[in-house]
């Protein structure tokens, strides 16, 4: 066996090799937890403790307001927040309602969101009161009901983090049910839903352009929160600090679900903030940090790190990016850990590879993780590839989604047939070593890597083709220190406009028309775009020229 997989010989030290998985709805992670350990806190909220059992009532109560709107088995809920008790909330009473969970990026605009609710087929949204007005009008015009809570719901009176002023204001919620008024009763309904059915629909904005919801189940989500809970060796004793968005699936998996599972303690932030992150893990004795590479740049250039207390913790991992040598050194001498890397996707609800803490490699995917089946492939010809030679990624298990929402002919496209069995086709251009960690060197699929987040250019270019002065435009994704890529627009302007509109004018009018980290922070005009003999624009030429600049 170890010859047809290499990465058992590199396999963690007492740990099994497989997972047998509990044939149960995800929401009872947190029923049994509440069961087993009903005193102990769940969540530490800026100092705001709410115990297992305060949270599977409002869980309950969440689910017995679904019910009493209709919200049936199959029906599709969306939650759109930043980090906050409420969103766990949400998250397991719309489970336990019997529906499914869309998760929604809080950094969208409206015309990024109304398609999404649109497109799932959301019949009502969960949101908190900072993002209320941005989601009130589509809200109305999709025929959407809103739940909508404040923070100051589960703040305490003296917090004991510094919390950030959004958090702190209070907004209008209109005409949006109160997070309150939403969870008076509690009668929750029965339970329909079993360990096949669907729990989760994230989505991943497509390589054309148009986002696509990821179909997950009960099943494929669990089978990765166990794989996090053993292969972090985390218990009810562990604090995790949460700083990674629970939207996104690293931070749904590694700094929610797990935790609960196991019945530890989240030490949950809204927003990334160093020095708040420092303080939690000094005050609360954290012992797990899931992040992206850039969190652990940034905590490290504190300038008196090297006297704050980082001793408790035990694990910190994570990826979105390579990590740094030098940064990873820094965390080693500091902490006396490696940094663990990992490599998953939207389409795995998390990780599909994690190298073994015990003996991590740098920049690496690591080795598949629990259950999972990984190849190289020739990607034209589906051939199955030897160690050390370059080709596309593909990966069986039991976290790959079932499916794109209601895109069968791209559902279909992403997977390849290899001896019998069925391979998701990550996109990604890799290679295996002699001991099977995984390496990767480039994508088959046009995307750019900001600071974790997935940018596809196309999808940026079609919102800027809606500014008036744009005749052509070509985005691609350029090296930058902090954020891994950056994104950049070459844009060809309309004689008219020409001299008559900035780069800077460009900028500021994609950040309104795009999420945060979409948006380009580089614009340059150009007389022309390169061009094949058909008239295709030669992207690859643009960003071959950008390497060149930077070497």
């Amino acid at each position: 066996m170890d010859g047809e997989k290499p990465w058992l010989k590199s396999w963690p030290e007492m740990l099994t090799r497989e997972l047998v998985y509990p044939e149960v709805p995800l929401f009872e992670f947190l029923e049994t937890s509440a069961r087993r350990y009903p005193d102990k806190d769940a969540i530490i909220f800026y100092g705001k403790r709410i115990s297992y059992s305060e949270l599977w009532d409002a869980v309950e109560r969440f689910s017995t307001h679904l019910a009493s709107k209709g919200i049936q088995k199959g029906d599709r809920v969306a939650v759109y927040m930043q980090n906050s008790p409420h969103y766990v909330i949400a998250y397991f009473g719309i489970l336990r309602g019997n529906a499914a969970v869309v998760p929604v990026n809080p950094m969208l605009v409206e015309r990024e969101l109304e398609y999404i609710l649109s497109d799932s087929g959301c019949k009502m949204v969960a949101t908190t009161s900072e993002l209320y007005q941005r989601i009130a009008p589509i809200a109305e015009k999709l025929g959407i009901d809103v739940i909508c809570g404040h923070h100051s719901d589960y703040l305490p009176d003296e917090p004991e983090l510094p919390v950030p002023e959004f958090a702190r204001t209070e907004f209008d919620t209109g005409s949006a049910t109160e997070w309150n008024e939403a969870l008076k009763e509690r009668n929750p309904p029965e339970v329909e839903v079993g360990g096949d059915d669907l729990a989760l629909i994230p989505y991943t904005a497509g390589t054309t352009g148009m986002p696509k919801g990821c179909m997950h189940t009960h099943s494929t989500a669990i089978a990765n929160t166990l794989s996090s809970v053993h292969w972090w060796n985390m218990t009810p004793a562990s604090i995790s600090l949460a700083t990674l968005p629970y939207f996104h699936v690293t931070g749904m998996i590694h700094s929610m679900l797990a935790p609960i599972y196991a019945g530890a303690t989240i030490v949950l932030l809204s927003r990334w903030d160093r020095n708040t992150a420092i303080q939690a893990i000094e005050k609360y004795r954290c012992t797990h940090w899931m992040n992206i590479t850039t969190m652990v740049v940034d905590l490290l250039s504190d300038p008196d790190i090297s006297k704050r207390d980082l001793s408790s913790l035990l694990a910190v991992g994570g990826g979105g990016a390579p990590m740094p040598e030098a940064v990873a050194e820094k965390l080693l001498q500091l902490t006396g850990l490696k940094y663990v890397e990992g490599y998953g996707l939207t389409e795995t609800i998390s990780q599909t590879h994690m190298n073994p803490p015990g003996n991590p490699k740098l920049q690496c995917l690591g080795i598949p993780d629990f259950g999972v089946d990984a190849l190289i492939i020739d990607a034209e010809t589906g051939e199955v590839l030897p160690p050390k030679e370059v080709g596309e990624l593909v990966i069986r298990g039991p976290e790959v989604f079932k499916g794109y929402w209601n895109k069968p002919e791209e559902t279909e496209k992403a997977f390849i047939e290899i001896g019998g069995k069925k391979y998701f086709r990550t996109g990604d251009i890799a290679y295996m070593d002699e001991d099977g960690y995984f390496f990767i060197v480039d994508r088959i699929k046009r995307m750019i890597n900001r600071a974790g987040f997935k940018v596809w250019p196309a999808e940026v270019e079609s919102v800027m083709y809606r500014h008036p002065a744009i005749k052509e435009v070509c985005v691609i994704g350029v090296p930058d220190s902090r954020v891994v890529e950056e994104v950049k627009a070459f844009v060809v302007l309309k004689p008219e406009y020409e001299g008559r509109v900035s780069e800077q004018e460009i900028i500021k009018w994609a950040k309104e028309q795009m999420a945060a980290y979409k948006y380009p922070r580089i614009v340059e005009f150009v007389k022309e775009l390169p061009k094949s003999g058909a008239g295709k624009i030669l992207w690859r030429v643009l960003q071959e020229r950008e390497k060149q600049k930077g070497e």
